[in-house]
């Protein structure tokens, strides 16, 4: 078997996998959440008016400040339903097994035993203007 069919076997078993299958059907719950939408929708007109009223040469700083507030709000509500809750939960859980799976491959291209390679979330600061590569 060469090794873009062997790809798109891990493909499919990604595919299989727990936390995939679970994170799709969160986001299912979410898109059909039509509170969650609504306020997505409203949070995404909001940013658009902050930066049309950022981009005037005359801009309305206390517009702006309005504007902020209002949309910070919005952005606390969306965060606090619970289909997005969920489905933060399961995106983290399927990134790391997704970053798992990457951290193998790579170093395994680069060389290091396959069955010793592996993801290392220790080493991550959080920050990626230190990162050396974790993608």
């Amino acid at each position: 078997m060469n090794i873009i069919a062997l790809a798109r076997e891990l493909g499919k078993a990604i595919q299989q996998e727990e936390s995939y299958i679970k994170l799709h059907e969160v986001q299912d719950k979410a898109d059909a959440d039509i509170e969650l939408q609504s306020l997505i929708g409203e949070f995404n007109l909001k940013r658009m008016s902050i930066n049309n009223e950022a981009s005037k040469k005359e801009r309305d700083q206390d517009k702006l400040s309005q504007l902020n507030t209002e949309m910070r709000e919005v952005y606390s509500k969306i965060m606090s339903n619970e289909n997005m809750i969920a489905y933060n939960s399961a995106k983290e859980e399927f990134d790391a097994v997704a970053n798992r799976v990457l951290a193998i491959v790579q170093q395994s291209a680069e060389g290091a035993d396959p069955d010793t390679a592996d993801y290392s979330q220790s080493s991550c600061s959080g920050s990626c203007e230190t990162c050396g590569s974790c993608h």
